[in-house]
């Protein structure tokens, strides 16, 4: 083994397993991602002709993060002597034996379709869809890594773990990094007593419950009732390549708020998103077909599918129009919503702002995660003020 430097227990367990796909769970200031780096860095150079990525959720990230810790890595000059040339602009480092590593990020599934690679490195993996990683790790032969603090269960614990002997996980946190500087020791030991989920996510790399989610308590139902319903509505969040089309159901039934997700797809035209609405047996009709509340930001949209006879319209916006919806859909209390694992990803993911010099969450949603979320508040909107109008599913 190459190792011109000094290593931590995370090195080593990185580096001895022959897993296909390794996982790091880890604590702040454990050293997996820059010990992970390290492995990535022996292999290329004990190995000649090399491709190894290094994939965040977006090149910022990776700049702030991943890109500055090998940049660290490579003030070795046993491994600095070992690199042929750096492309600054494209973040590829090319070593004398021909491996090359590379950083990148991917805007969605059909982006991350381009290329092959011998190692994978998925940096921060919860901040990566799992159709983008499903897409990289098809197209590579030797082992994938994968690292990410728990803050919140994600793909990584649904379809990856325990799912095969071909899976290894290692779980590290601040006590296996033996270069940690005393005081960030004893910043990260006083969540102990200040904040306990932030100590079993940061403190000891366990998995930690939501934290700021703005819909935390969800009763997942099996399937939407069949009876008892006052109002009803469709909400739809128009997308296309990077973003999907989303088309959600709601019903008001004894004053609480039900939900099923009836569409989540990229790609489709407004012909496409007709065809869809005929396909789930939505009714025509623009007075007495079946309402959809859309976003109104897309009037191109919903005025060609009101050309082909639907009864679609555009919802209402305006100042803090999201914040207002966000508020109208809590007032209802708990909500019911059809089991999808897609919903319960945007669920875990759909957060307020942190504000980073207190922790605390402000009065601000993250723009992310929350194209079902979009429709759904679109189709709350639909309920609550057009009354009169709605047709119902139920008796």
């Amino acid at each position: 083994m190459i190792s011109p430097f000094k290593i931590s227990p995370v090195f080593e367990w990185n580096y001895r397993t022959t897993k296909q796909i390794v996982i790091n769970q880890g604590g702040t200031s454990s050293g997996k991602t820059y010990s992970l780096l390290q492995v990535l860095a022996c292999k290329a150079a004990e190995e000649s002709n090399q491709i190894i990525t290094v994939v965040g959720q977006d090149i910022p990230n990776l700049k702030s993060g991943a890109i500055r810790d090998f940049e660290s890595i490579l003030n070795n000059p046993f491994f600095r002597s070992m690199i042929k040339s750096i492309n600054i602009t494209n973040r590829e480092y090319r070593l004398h034996n021909g491996s090359l590593i590379e950083f990148k990020s991917f805007d969605n599934e059909q982006d991350a379709k381009s290329g092959k690679r011998d190692y994978l490195f998925m940096n921060e993996a919860n901040g990566i869809p799992y159709s983008v990683y499903d897409q990289l790790q098809i197209r590579t032969t030797k082992q994938v890594f994968i690292d990410y603090n728990p803050t919140f269960a994600f793909w990584v614990h649904d379809k990856l773990i325990g799912s095969s002997n071909k899976v290894e996980v290692f779980i590290s946190n601040y006590t296996h990094n033996p270069f940690l500087k005393d005081s960030i020791r004893e910043k990260i030991e006083a969540l102990k007593h200040k904040d306990k989920n932030k100590w079993r996510v940061y403190g000891l790399g366990l998995t930690g419950n939501v934290q700021g989610a703005i819909f935390p308590a969800i009763n997942w139902i099996p399937k939407m009732p069949t009876t008892g319903w006052k109002r009803s509505c469709l909400g739809m969040d128009f997308g296309y390549s990077n973003d999907p089309s989303t088309l959600v159901r709601l019903a008001l039934i004894q004053g609480q708020l039900y939900g099923e997700l009836l569409l989540y797809k990229t790609g489709l035209t407004n012909q496409d998103i007709a065809k869809e609405f005929s396909r789930l047996g939505m009714r025509k009709g623009l007075r007495t077909g079946d309402f959809v509340m859309a976003d109104s930001a897309e009037p191109k949209s919903i005025k060609e599918l009101r050309n082909l006879d639907w009864r679609v319209r555009g919802c209402k916006k305006g100042a803090d129009s999201i914040r207002n919806g966000i508020s109208a859909i809590q007032s209802y209390g708990k909500l019911n919503l059809v089991n999808s694992e897609l919903w319960k990803q945007e669920q875990q993911k759909y957060v307020w702002t942190i504000d980073r010099k207190d922790g605390r969450a402000k009065n601000k949603p993250v723009d992310k995660f929350n194209h079902i979320w979009d429709a759904f508040r679109y189709g709350e909107q639909g309920i609550r003020k057009n009354k009169l109008n709605l047709v119902s599913y139920g008796s």
